[in-house]
């Protein structure tokens, strides 16, 4: 299960940007950032072995779950080099910007990676797409490039739909090889300037929908909180001019502190207080967690809160809002996986379950969602109660010998890498000792149970794809930043950044 699959079936001191470049460099043992021309701290080179080496059996995976005849990634590449028939248009992006860091970290030349990109390229021009939007179908036949209509191997009936977040995902890809392959920027520009995200804008409640389903005309609404993966789809409506800036503002940070029948809800009450944005009132809210206040995403997930920044560069456009809390979401990963759950182990995002299938793993403590989202298969969840609202009193936190099976997916790990580099070293490195069959070839398999060992038998692209995007960013110079934030998003989404206060805070 992918992205698109989560996306429909689910429903300060500390944010210095250039301290973050610094300590990142120094502990790859690169310059400083700005020492190396472009204002890059340049490739690591001897400095990190251990990166090189896992960007190198990543790559490896995405040649193995790639058909060679389409240029499409599979979803899934199974540990027997066996590969699934579905793919998704948020597996064609991931595919298009790893095939770009492989060419930037010398795993492929250039001519390589533009034929590659190539046939990706010519299956997306012919692929089936709706017509008045230009968006692509959630899944395809990774093979033939044809709309899945019933899903493999089961045969079980399958409804196309058009979903927000997986063609932004798409775009995303689509972008880098416009801004960074001169080659082919013509026909990925092209690809990209017909997708229309307004498409996806409802104006009444100021957000996008989660998808769009064309055989019945139905629109399922909406993303409506901004620590989201989904997020990236109003920094592209907004660079294209086809969603207002306003409309980063249309969702939460938290739900409101009150009133109880509506927002008491909430496993923790939140701290905060309203502010005006754009003409839109919002909610500056936090929880508490850890003796800090971050700005919680809807499952505690790493996933959903550093994934847009894989790309763009919220904590330097937005020093005052994700500059502060993007660090401190790492920290709280840390610290419930070393801590408060006890694993010896941290990263928790959605993922495989090792002993088979899916589940949206999490930190309990920074997610909104009521039903929570655990770290372990065994479920064990928090309740900081509601204070003032009936029957929502405060259960006692459980001790770490609760939290039995803990579920630690490595990709979750890879996106603490610029906000805490030798501690993101660190846990890879325990990860790829502790547990045999973990690390491999192909790099790292999906997720692991820290408790029986027990490793995931998959691979999945999207998760690749964020391990081979943030390995980019690190030994190659924030590469793929570079080729994604452009004058046009620097124009119109850094404004929107800057203007915004979080009341995340490394203090109580």
């Amino acid at each position: 299960m992918d992205m698109g699959q989560r996306s429909t079936r689910r429903r300060s001191a500390w944010g210095c940007a250039a301290a973050a470049a610094t300590a990142l460099a120094l502990a790859l043992g690169a310059a400083p950032a700005g020492a190396a021309a472009g204002g890059h701290g340049g490739s690591s080179g001897d400095g990190a072995p251990d990166l090189q080496r896992y960007a190198a059996g990543t790559w490896r995976s995405f040649e193995a779950m790639t058909d060679p005849a389409s240029g499409l990634p599979a979803d899934v590449l199974n540990a027997d080099g066996t590969t699934s028939v579905q793919t998704s248009t948020t597996n064609i992006g991931a595919y298009l910007w790893s095939a770009y860091v492989a060419q930037r970290l010398g795993f492929l030349d250039r001519p390589e990676m533009v034929a590659r990109m190539s046939k990706t390229i010519a299956s997306l021009e012919h692929m089936e797409r709706h017509t008045a939007s230009g968006q692509f179908y959630n899944w395809y036949d990774h093979h033939t490039g044809a709309k899945l209509t019933t899903w493999p191997p089961t045969g079980a009936p399958l409804t196309p739909i058009l979903s927000s977040v997986d063609n932004a995902w798409l775009a995303t890809g689509l972008r880098i090889v416009r801004g960074g392959v001169p080659e082919l920027a013509r026909r990925a520009g092209a690809l990209y300037d017909s997708m229309n995200f307004g498409f996806y804008y409802r104006p009444g409640v100021n957000r996008v929908l989660f998808h769009y389903v064309p055989d019945t005309g139905e629109a399922v609404c909406c993303y409506d909180t901004v620590v989201s993966e989904s997020r990236i789809v109003d920094y592209l409506g907004i660079a294209k001019g086809e969603i207002p800036q306003r409309a980063y503002f249309g969702r939460w940070r938290t739900f409101p502190d009150a009133p109880c029948d509506r927002y008491g809800f909430q496993e923790t009450k939140p701290i905060g207080e309203w502010k005006r944005y754009f003409g839109v009132d919002v909610f500056e809210g936090s929880y508490p967690y850890n003796n800090s206040r971050i700005v919680p995403s809807w499952g505690g997930s790493m996933f959903e809160a550093l994934m847009p920044a894989l790309f763009l560069p919220e904590e330097r456009w937005g020093p005052r809002s994700w500059g502060i809390n993007h660090p401190l979401t790492v920290q709280a990963q840390i610290h419930h996986g070393l801590t408060e759950a006890g694993y010896g182990y941290w990263g928790f995002s959605p993922s495989n379950t090792p002993e088979g299938g899916y589940a949206a793993y999490g930190v309990d403590g920074i997610g909104m969602d009521p039903n929570g989202n655990p770290s372990n298969e065994d479920r064990t969840l928090i309740d900081h109660g509601f204070a003032g609202c009936p029957g929502r009193d405060p259960q006692p936190d459980p001790p770490p010998a609760a939290y039995t099976n803990g579920v630690v997916t490595p990709h979750a790990a890879f996106l603490g890498l610029r906000y805490a580099p030798r501690e993101t070293r660190d846990d890879l490195a325990r990860l790829a000792r502790d547990f045999p069959g973990l690390y491999g070839p192909y790099g790292f398999r999906d997720s692991v149970n820290v408790d029986t060992g027990h490793p995931s038998d998959a691979y999945l692209s999207l998760d690749q794809g964020m391990i081979m995007a943030s390995l980019g960013n690190a030994l190659g110079g924030d590469v793929l930043r570079d080729a994604f934030a452009g004058q046009d998003l620097q124009r119109s989404v850094r404004p929107v950044l800057q203007a915004e206060e979080f009341v995340a805070s490394p203090r109580p």
